[in-house]
């Protein structure tokens, strides 16, 4: 096990940290492990490109082979671009963003930090207005001819970031929801008080009234990109690119609408803009 992650390491080193799923995997370092294992070939990363395997191959002393069509093409570089005027913000590109590159908040219009984005397009299936486009912005350049390795470098800090932050508010929301399964048990075994301590409503912390309104909040922006995919969708001008999610994307955008329940900020899946078709 030690000789296959410090491979695994190496192998890490040389993708392009894009995250964007394309391999097949959640993220680069799950491919990297893949890889190392003998689980998945190294020809499985789009954004490396032709260069991206070459660089594998040597790694692994095994020959130059073509890049896996089944997982994308090699292409210039795009970006992540969000027409402002149709933004409804539901933040659901947020969250599908491996590398938080996108700024925004619950009933405001989002935007795309251009220097961070990786060109993933994991924001553009769970748009529910169709609003985001990915324009290429490397000319003719491809592969690692289009991205360097300090922008690597710097997307894979971002996402190990971004994981430990996510991981962070997972526990603190399962230990929210302890405490208070805890307390609904503690309440139920107490004996009856009399009238009057039964009519004295317990305070409610400021805390959990900050989380309440967040998710008021949150769940009514959520609402109104359902109400506004459906006026749409009866025009005709829904959005185009749900018929092309793929397995891996879907289960990202699953992923983190999962996240949203297990957080409290939706009331459920039919409640939830969703691309499930």
């Amino acid at each position: 096990m030690t000789e296959i992650k410090t491979l695994a390491d190496r192998i890490e080193d040389l993708l392009p940290q894009t995250q964007c799923t394309k391999c097949g995997y959640p993220a680069c370092r799950p491919y990297a492990e893949a890889v190392a294992s003998g689980e998945a070939n190294y020809n499985q990363c789009p954004p490396g490109g032709a260069e991206g395997v070459a660089r594998l191959a040597a790694l692994l002393g095994k020959p130059v082979i073509p890049l896996n069509s089944a997982n994308g093409v090699e292409r210039p570089r795009p970006l992540a671009v969000i027409d402002e005027q149709v933004c409804i913000g539901c933040t659901l590109c947020m969250q599908a963003c491996p590398v938080d590159a996108i700024v925004g908040a619950p009933k405001q219009m989002h935007t795309v930090i251009a220097e961070l984005c990786t060109g993933c397009d994991l924001c553009v299936p769970p748009c529910p207005v169709d609003c985001i486009s990915m324009l290429p912005v490397t000319a003719e350049a491809t592969g690692w001819d289009a991205w360097s390795q300090a922008q690597a470098d710097a997307a894979r800090e971002r996402h190990t970031r971004r994981e430990a932050r996510l991981a962070h508010e997972r526990e603190a929301a399962e230990a929210r929801a302890a405490a208070r399964r805890a307390g609904s048990g503690a309440s139920a075994q107490a004996p009856q008080a009399g009238a009057e301590q039964a009519s004295t409503a317990p305070a409610t912390p400021a805390a959990d009234d900050a989380e309440a309104k967040k998710r008021a909040i949150i769940q009514a922006a959520l609402e109104r990109a359902r109400k506004k995919k459906e006026e749409l969708a009866a025009k005709g001008q829904g959005p185009q690119n749900t018929e092309r999610v793929s397995a891996d994307v879907q289960a990202q955008i699953d992923a983190a609408e999962a996240r949203r329940r297990r957080l409290g900020l939706a009331a459920g899946d039919s409640d939830t803009p969703s691309t499930k078709r």
